[in-house]
């Protein structure tokens, strides 16, 4: 059996990243690994040079110790007790086989480890160091989607039920892999799609549209698909918010407009502006 990788941390999108995480595991029947990373410790970033006196200095070495080892037990506590939560969401979301791991160290590093033979890694929209006041997304959740090399589905503050989704396609590689993905896994089975594609009503557009269109009905999929013109961002968000989609497919890279969506500060505006899980492929 497959495994699905989950990353959580103490922010308010834990929660529904273990309840997605459930309900991608339970339709794929695969197994699900949480892990929570513990940062560097607080002593690596100590500088004492200066003009202390060599007393003084002593002194504050031994507080600094002192207070490093504390925060690391408390650190280590507090992992503890999210994965177990985790846990319990996950087994109770109908998923027969659940492991935890608590690392030290840095996120990308685990990352690199943890998806080896992975299907896919589920990750929050924000972590607990993000600015919500200014609604910025997690400083790690780009770094994951330009890193992984599997599927990254990303976390919406708050789980939902859905049954409809939508594939944002360029026609580029990672998109068609997302179409790939979507038609011979059992993830989405059983949902109705919708392949939107932003661009001029040209034929060669409406053409590149029927591809991925005829591949989904092929396995099974009631799916509509459409161009539409404006910008990607706009009309993408705009359809998702009005149509009831409950999960946003896109490839991370692609050849066209699309592709700036997910590097730089249209991608995090993309994310940002939809309040539902991001399926990610690069």
């Amino acid at each position: 059996m497959s495994r699905i990788v989950a990353f959580v941390d103490g922010s308010t999108y834990a929660e529904s990243v273990c309840r997605l995480t459930a309900w991608a595991a339970a339709r794929m029947e695969h197994s699900v690994e949480i892990a929570h990373v513990l940062g560097r410790r607080m002593s690596g970033s100590f500088d004492l040079s200066g003009s202390l006196e060599a007393d003084q200095r002593s002194a504050l070495l031994e507080e600094y110790a002192r207070l490093d080892e504390q925060h690391a037990r408390l650190a280590q506590a507090k992992g503890r007790a999210l994965l177990d939560t985790a846990r319990t969401i996950v087994a109770a979301g109908g998923v027969g086989q659940v492991e935890t791991r608590l690392r030290n160290g840095d996120l990308m590093e685990a990352l690199a480890d943890l998806e080896k033979d992975a299907a896919m890694v589920v990750v929050g929209k924000r972590g607990e160091a993000a600015d919500f006041a200014r609604m910025h997304l997690g400083s790690n959740l780009e770094r994951i989607v330009r890193t992984a090399t599997r599927p990254v589905l990303v976390a919406a503050r708050a789980y939902t039920p859905f049954d409809r989704f939508l594939i944002a396609f360029d026609g580029g590689r990672s998109a068609n892999r997302a179409v790939d993905f979507v038609a011979s896994g059992s993830l989405l089975k059983g949902m109705k799609a919708t392949v939107l594609s932003v661009g001029a009503d040209t034929a060669e557009n409406r053409s590149r549209l029927e591809t991925p269109v005829r591949r989904l009905r092929g396995a099974g999929f009631e799916v509509e698909g459409l161009l539409r013109q404006g910008e990607p961002d706009e009309v993408i968000g705009a359809h998702v918010e009005t149509q009831s989609i409950g999960l946003l497919v896109m490839g991370a890279y692609g050849h066209s407009r699309i592709r700036s969506l997910v590097i730089g500060s249209t991608t995090e505006a993309m994310v940002r502006r939809c309040k539902v899980p991001v399926l990610m492929f690069r």
